[in-house]
């Protein structure tokens, strides 16, 4: 993963601080994985995160085969902050006092490097067509978004793996800024991000305005603003700053693409079958979940920093506890349905 040179471009506070994560040895590239039709394992690709956001490498990957993109994906709430304001709201917030959640023991070879290389245990999901339809349509009936009905299924899944499992779940929800934020590509960084607690045997409907409710309070806006006016820092101090983080901001980062080619538009043999993505992690972010829906098709990927653990089988186990908690609480909706809607027809 080359970086290019870009000459005298002008990038935001975020790329800063992805350069300097990288200083400090931590491994930022985007992770994505081709599953062709009858393949059984994916083909991996890796983006730096200094260079493109989770859209705008997928964008990338889309446009390199030959795929046109007018425009990527716009930000659906973008209130005007003063900047400063903004900025100065949100970062107490920073400083504020860290307690990780402590995890269980998980399996670690010390002898898997940390560094300049993808995390080596990692796991995927690709749904087929059928249930990712049911997914978008039953996530509708609920009045919520898929986005939502994902992080709470994600939440359910990954609590046994903690020692206190009645604690809040802290997640990194990345937000797409395109439409309100410019940079010098629109395939460039231009993620904020949100944080939400999930705790445990909560309502769907309560995540969902917990979601709501940072978008709405403008929260993504505090949180780009805050990267951009860290330029006052120096280079050296960003590194020390991330390379010294021995606390966990976050159990992870929740990530969704959203839907592609919905219409099955694109033909092209070597975009044919399933994608996977999955975020980076870092030490102050442990875990990377991503989802992407491609040509109807919705996949889930998720991989672990390798100080967390090294074991593809402990990510695997996410992952299987992911999918039965999804088709779980899906037939726990269809059952709950079926009683009211007699109900319904009855008045």
């Amino acid at each position: 993963m080359k970086e290019r040179d870009l000459g005298k471009t002008k990038y935001t506070g975020i790329r800063k601080w992805f350069v300097a994560a990288e200083k400090s040895g931590e491994f930022i590239g985007i992770r994505y994985g081709h599953l062709r039709p009858e393949a059984k394992e994916p083909e991996w690709l890796y983006y730096r995160h200094t260079e493109f956001d989770g859209i705008g490498a997928f964008a990338e990957i889309l446009r390199s085969r030959g795929v046109e993109l007018a425009a990527l994906p716009q930000i659906k709430y973008y209130p005007a902050y003063c900047p400063i304001v903004a900025a100065l709201k949100h970062w107490p917030r920073y400083f504020s006092p860290r307690h990780p959640l402590k995890w269980i023991s998980l399996e670690r070879d010390p002898n898997v490097p940390v560094a300049d290389c993808p995390p080596p245990a990692v796991a995927w999901h690709a749904f087929d067509e059928a249930m990712t339809y049911r997914i978008r349509m039953d996530s509708r009936n609920m009045g919520v978004t898929v986005n939502t009905f994902l992080l709470h299924t994600l939440a359910k899944a990954m609590r046994p793996f903690f020692e206190d499992q009645l604690a809040p779940m802290p997640w990194m929800i990345p937000v797409n800024m395109r439409g309100g934020v410019r940079q010098y590509r629109d395939t460039d960084n231009h993620t904020s991000y949100v944080a939400v607690r999930v705790n445990p045997d909560e309502p769907i409907a309560e995540v969902h305005r917990k979601i709501s409710k940072t978008l709405s309070r403008g929260e993504h806006w505090g949180n780009w603003h805050a990267f951009k006016t860290s330029h006052c820092l120096t280079h050296r101090m960003r590194v020390r700053l991330v390379g010294k983080a021995i606390s966990q901001w976050n159990i992870g980062a929740f990530s969704n693409l959203g839907e592609w080619d919905a219409d099955k538009c694109i033909t092209h043999p070597d975009l044919a079958g399933a994608w996977l993505f999955a975020p980076p992690t870092l030490r102050t972010q442990m875990v990377g979940t991503g989802c992407v829906t491609f040509q109807g098709r919705l996949t889930l990927t998720a991989q672990a920093h390798p100080e967390l653990t090294t074991s593809t089988a402990t990510v695997q186990a996410w992952i299987n506890n992911w999918v039965e908690c999804i088709q779980s609480s899906l037939a726990r909706f269809a059952r709950e349905f079926s009683n009211v809607l007699p109900e319904a027809q009855a008045r």
